[in-house]
């Protein structure tokens, strides 16, 4: 038996449904994000509000909850390590299976087949799901604009903020011969005066 606590934000009560197929019922609501909400590289910081417009249908099996989630995720330029916001709005769809067609279903399914989600009593927990349908669509390596050229190599200054950065690079090869320039604009410097 799983162990669902209802005060969480993202578990919803299904009790108004009461089993009778084909009831449904329309919400809107807004919630914390939970913690990790992302990936390393970008994420809803935890207790930002996730908006939800959900759609709960009583159904043979369970209840049917689909949706969207709304909100907006930070992190680094992964090229300049500016910040970044990333706005979304991801539409979701899962069943939430009663307990005894979830057994069922476990008793049938194939090792291929995915597991299904179970309501715990009348609850069900939206956290795992809205993870699956959220982190694949936020990018990978986030950037701050598709042109950012990104850091210095040399020295971390941040190109976008002077375009004509650049540093002298000498060959090694030909460093001999530039100790050789400088000591003669010296000699010649000296001569002159």
């Amino acid at each position: 038996m799983m162990n669902t606590d209802p005060r969480r934000p993202l578990v919803l009560d299904t009790r108004e449904l009461g089993r009778r197929p084909g009831l449904m019922l329309e919400r809107e609501l807004e919630a914390a994000a939970p913690q990790d909400f992302g990936t390393d590289v970008i994420a809803v910081p935890q207790g930002r509000p996730l908006w939800l417009d959900l759609r709960l249908e009583s159904v043979m099996e369970g209840v049917l909850i689909s949706g969207s989630v709304r909100a907006t995720a930070t992190g680094a330029c992964v090229r300049c390590l500016e910040p970044v916001e990333e706005p979304f709005d991801v539409d979701f769809q899962e069943l939430f299976a009663y307990a005894d067609r979830a057994a069922h279903h476990h008793e049938v399914a194939s090792e291929d087949e995915e597991d299904v989600h179970e309501l715990d009593g009348d609850l069900a927990d939206l956290e795992p799901v809205l993870r699956d349908a959220v982190v694949p669509t936020l990018p990978f390596q986030p950037v701050c604009r598709v042109d950012c050229p990104g850091l210095c190599s040399e020295c971390g200054a941040r190109l976008a903020d002077d375009p004509s950065h650049h540093h002298e690079v000498i060959d090694p090869r030909w460093s001999a011969l530039a100790g050789m320039a400088s000591t003669d604009d010296t000699d010649t410097d000296e001569r002159r005066n």
